[in-house]
């Protein structure tokens, strides 16, 4: 068989490549076809593989010749690619447009410095993001999702990006299709196709020959896709296609490009193209007013030019990027690892965390205490039979089958054998499995208490049968409902027995059954979870339970972990609501009960609907449809692979405690973009009017270029210090959301307070210190020169030491420096540049500057002028959160 048409020769390689050619793509599905309705031995030899699965050797070199089993991921960028893109940002553009012009008119120190503003913005943001990608991709790497292969004749757990063409897969419920699976074997085989099919409801699958006609490839009865998900069953089966050679993969590729925009991405660019609308009106007003006053067109180019660099938030990117990579690594030390970065943001603003019971508030540890018949006696026949059930089922063996397992030593490869199995789904919620026992074909039922009476005509008390009349019912709900109330689970076991020639089983077969007992556990709640609940409360967000346990149990373990119930429902009620009553319902109440999967979803979606940021933790089968509808999905290291999968941020220990500390860690990231973003707009507003008002007034410029720039250089260096910035607890003491209104209104009320003290250092200068003598005849050039250097030097002190000042006002509610102070490195940044800015007309670059030393007497006044700047702002602050609020 030549490479061309070897059937594991599947298109382009795996990782990273360009998506399939129409042509290439016609080319696999017609191999996908083809195999689909060939002979399974023939199939086999095609791929050259066998039943007993590839050998290691084998598979190694298949997974080097064609690459992981990947789908399309943006290609990590070699460094000048992702210089170049980070330099596409607009506000990196209007930058270096901005160098550009002034290289054009000699200005040279003016484009050295733009450049290194540039720098210093793409510069941070590459080198920290790129450090902390790496760090994050290496623990995401700890929550790959596996599958389990033949290699060498022996089931083998593998990573899904090391399947190859020709693997053996074995499939049960609760697995991710890891390919594009042709089944060779299948019993009560389920899957979801909805991630490319649309089709909400589960498909069979089985193994029989695809029809000859014409069939479309997601309808194929024996295949399996990549982005599938099992519901119930099992199967195995040998794979013909991975990464973007499968159905999922080309999809995948297509789609690559069109990333969704969160509300986070929409808020930050909506600031963005805010400042820079600003920007516009503000240099073309500015340069008009200079040019015409001044009449020196170039001057008044060079001027509105600087003025652009000085509104520009050069700084944002890098402070975004470097919050969320950092936030990111500091939840990794906490056991939380995020999978998508922006999903940090709408961890903090969570509000609603909606939880199942098992594993979050108990020890997820389940301990058999009962097995008894009906009139509460001990009997070794009802633990056997569990026995057997838990043993055989072929499914994903929750930790009740592993308890059930690990109670008793049942030697059943001596006594029985399995004969068929008739899986666990959400809507019977039971399970069964046929063995040959003591001679009879026995269906061994385990399952919810309500759904096993349904299908039971008697029951047993020791060797006797008897009719199960409704007196007898009433009167086993009643020791039930008594169990259940003390934190027991209770499960019912009934059997029945069939001839030896009986063929095949189906779930019609739960019928007439006898009831000969039922099992008890208990998951004891956990220590953790009623400090853990009053966290959460603390940090407003409101707990609901959602889970698919009945409601006495669930009733016993929030009471055990001092959870109010304001209300709870059960699942069947509420699938007989109204649309307007459930949203209702689910308002109001905290507490739900007998949940089905679908019923999950509905409630987290019903949730967001009503304007709330809903987080969503579960760990199952039956939780992943919830996981994809919330928010955040939040999900563990130890659950099912559909369910991480699913999720956004998976954690390495399942407790409540890890969670609070995941979503405060989310709203300090928020809240120190937040102060960025807030600095940078009430200090660019209130420059609007000092520059506006210095332009046409003043004889002369109010600052240089030169000066201007290196003004906005040095405050870009004091911001550097943001992300490591504390927060206080009032800020994070409930979930934050992006407010855009709510930053204009700040930037409108903080931005002119700037203004004022501007405009006192102008007077201060012109007639204190008699720059006003500029204007006298008699003044020489050279004084002239001296005077209008004083001016600008005073100016450039001032409003360097008042916008970094501010940094420190706007990050607490509180006093600043006494009650609530910085963190160390942000400090030192901030006060670091002052020194610097107070140092410069003093220090040998004055010269090249335009800078003259400043009087003594200067100082006095600065220190005044800072010190009422501070007062009013804090005050203007304090008012402004007070009505408005912090975010």
């Amino acid at each position: 068989m030549s490479r061309k048409d070897d059937p594991r020769s599947s298109g382009r390689g795996i990782h990273g490549g360009p998506a399939l050619s129409q042509q290439a793509e016609n080319e696999r599905e017609g191999r996908l076809l083809q195999l689909c309705r060939m002979p399974i031995r023939d199939v086999l030899h095609a791929l050259e593989t066998d039943t007993q699965g590839l050998s290691a050797e084998e598979a190694e070199r298949r997974l080097e010749e064609n690459g992981p089993n990947e789908l399309a991921q943006q290609q990590q960028l070699s460094v000048w690619a992702d210089l170049f893109h980070r330099c596409k940002s607009p506000l990196v553009i209007q930058l270096l447009i901005i160098a550009g012009v002034s290289a054009l008119i000699g200005e040279w120190k003016s484009t050295i410095i733009v450049l290194v503003m540039v720098a210093l913005s793409v510069g941070l943001s590459f080198l920290l993001d790129r450090r902390s990608n790496l760090a994050v991709e290496a623990l995401g790497k700890r929550v790959q999702s596996r599958t389990l292969v033949l290699r060498d004749g022996q089931e083998a757990e593998i990573k899904i990006s090391e399947v190859v063409v020709g693997d053996i897969v074995l499939m049960h419920a609760g697995s991710i299709v890891p390919a594009d699976i042709r089944l060779l074997s299948a019993k009560d085989f389920f899957v979801s196709q909805s991630a490319f099919s649309g089709e909400a409801m589960a498909v069979e699958k089985n193994a029989e020959l695809a029809p000859a006609e014409d069939t479309l490839i997601a309808d194929l009865p024996n295949a399996c896709f990549l982005g599938s998900t099992v519901t119930s069953g099992t199967a195995r089966g040998v794979v013909l296609h991975t990464g973007v050679d499968t159905l999922f993969g080309a999809i995948s590729a297509r789609l690559q490009e069109s990333g969704e925009e969160t509300s986070f991405d929409q808020g930050i660019r909506s600031f963005t193209w805010l400042m820079i609308r600003f920007m516009v009106v503000m240099v073309a007003v500015v340069f008009c007013i200079v040019g015409l006053t001044k009449g020196n067109w170039i001057e008044a180019l060079l001027f509105g030019l600087s003025v652009a660099v000085g509104l520009t938030p050069e700084m944002l990117p890098m402070i975004v990027t470097v919050n969320l990579a950092k936030g990111a690594l500091t939840m990794a030390q906490r056991k939380v690892i995020v999978k998508r970065l922006p999903a940090i943001q709408n961890f903090g603003a969570i509000d609603i965390l909606c939880t199942d019971k098992t594993g979050t508030l108990t020890q997820d540890r389940v301990v058999l205490e009962r097995h008894v018949d009906i009139t509460g006696h001990v009997s070794q026949d009802v633990l056997n039979y569990a026995y057997l059930n838990s043993y055989y089922q072929t499914g994903l063996r929750n930790l009740i089958d592993r308890a059930i397992v690990s109670h008793t030593d049942f030697d059943v490869e001596t006594q029985c054998a399995l004969v068929d199995e008739l899986p666990f789904d959400f809507h019977r919620r039971r399970m069964s499995v046929v063995v040959d026992y003591e001679g009879d074909y026995v269906l061994i039922c385990k399952g919810a208490v309500e759904e096993i009476y349904s299908c039971c005509t008697h029951y047993q008390i020791g060797d006797e049968v008897y009719p199960l009349i409704d007196m007898i019912r009433a009167d086993l709900f009643e020791e039930v409902e008594r169990l259940n109330s003390d934190g027991f689970r209770v499960l019912g076991i009934a059997y029945r027995e069939f001839p030896r020639d009986r063929k095949s089983f189906s779930t019609a077969d739960e019928s007439q059954l006898i009831l000969l007992g039922y099992i008890a556990f208990f998951d004891p709640p956990k220590v953790s979870a009623t400090e853990a609940l009053k966290l959460l409360k603390h940090v407003g967000v409101h707990v609901k339970v959602l889970t698919g346990d009945n409601a006495l149990v669930t009733q016993k373990v929030c009471r055990d972990v001092e959870l109010d119930v304001d209300g709870m429902i059960g699942g069947p009620e509420l699938a007989r609501m109204s649309g307007d009553d459930f949203a209702e319902t689910v308002r109001r109440m905290n507490v739900f009960v007998k949940l089905t999967p679908s019923q999950k979803e509905q409630i987290v979606r019903s949730l967001r609907m009503d304007g709330h940021v809903v987080g969503f933790m579960g760990d199952g089968i039956n939780d992943a449809p919830a996981l994809k509808a919330a928010d955040v999905g939040v999900s563990v290291d130890s659950a099912v692979d559909v369910a991480k999968e699913a999720a956004d941020i998976v954690l390495l220990e399942k407790s409540l405690l890890v969670l609070e500390e995941g979503i405060v860690e989310g709203r300090k990231v928020f809240a120190n973009i937040v102060k960025y973003i807030r600095m940078g707009a009430s200090s660019n507003f209130g420059n609007m009017f000092s520059v506006l008002g210095a332009s046409y007034l003043l004889p002369f410029l109010p600052m240089q270029p030169i000066q201007i720039l290196t003004n906005n250089l040095l405050y870009d260096f004091s911001q550097t210090g943001i992300p490591t910035d504390h927060v206080d607890e009032e800020w994070i003491a409930k979930p934050l959301k992006w407010n855009i209104e709510n930053i204009k209104r700040f930037m409108i009320l903080i931005g002119p307070i700037s203004s004022i003290f501007d405009y006192a250092t102008f007077a201060l200068m012109w007639y204190f210190f008699r720059c006003s003598a500029w204007d006298n005849p008699l003044t020489g050039p050279d004084q002239k020169i001296w005077l209008e250097q004083l001016f600008q030097t005073g100016w450039f002190v001032e409003s360097l030491m008042t916008q970094t000042l501010i940094v420190h006002i706007i990050r607490t509610w509180k006093i600043p420096f006494f009650h609530s102070r910085a963190s160390a490195s942000m400090t030192f940044t901030t006060l670091g540049i002052m020194a610097i800015g107070a140092w410069l007309p003093y220090s040998p670059f004055a010269p090249s500057l335009g800078m003259v030393p400043l009087p003594g007497i200067y100082w006095a006044w600065i220190f005044v002028f800072l010190g009422a700047y501070a007062l009013i702002t804090h005050n203007v602050k304090k008012w402004f959160y007070k009505r408005y609020g912090g975010n």
